[in-house]
């Protein structure tokens, strides 16, 4: 993602386009997500922007909730009355990087995993695949170690339709 300009002036216009962010995402994302498209202008620096999206939360702007932030109706609201104000063509680089940040969000709600430790040893790897409508594939696996485990989730999280096509292929075979 390309930086330019040092159209952004103030502190005032950083939260307008954090909420201008918030409000295009297709559900709720990561500090580093948001602050990532908002660094597309080198006006932002990086603790003014910490400060900002803590104001936003404090203010009832921004909720933020598992470690993700949603914009609130308070916000869309005061983003649809104030978004003229920030600067064009920073609105322009946005939209232009936001197709690869909401398609990431919306893998990342279809491929999920979590690793949890069993009673009597071990953990227990469940790994899931969806769709827009339903669950594809659920899987659980016994680990023996945590380490093993992370790298299990790492690598399903990266190549889970992969590895779905084949496990079905693998079914399949006469």
């Amino acid at each position: 993602m390309g930086e330019f300009g040092g159209f952004i002036t103030d502190k005032l216009e950083i939260k307008f386009l954090i909420l201008y962010i918030a409000d295009r995402l297709v559900q709720p994302a990561p500090f580093e997500m948001i602050q990532e498209l908002a660094m597309c202008d080198k006006g932002v620096e990086y603790f003014d922007f910490a400060d900002c999206m803590a104001d936003l939360v404090r203010t009832g702007h921004l909720q933020l909730e598992h470690d993700k932030y949603a914009i609130t109706q308070k916000g869309r609201e005061n983003i649809r009355a104030c978004e003229s104000h920030l600067p064009y063509t920073v609105r322009l680089q946005v939209d232009k990087n936001m197709a690869s940040f909401n398609n990431a969000l919306r893998r990342s709600s279809l491929v999920t995993s979590k690793l949890s430790e069993r009673p009597r040893g071990g953990y227990t790897l469940t790994l899931s695949l969806s769709d827009e409508k339903d669950n594809i594939m659920k899987l659980e696996l016994l680990v023996t170690q945590e380490r093993m485990g992370r790298q299990l989730e790492r690598n399903f999280q990266r190549r889970a339709e992969e590895i779905y096509n084949a496990l079905i292929e693998l079914l399949y075979e006469q």
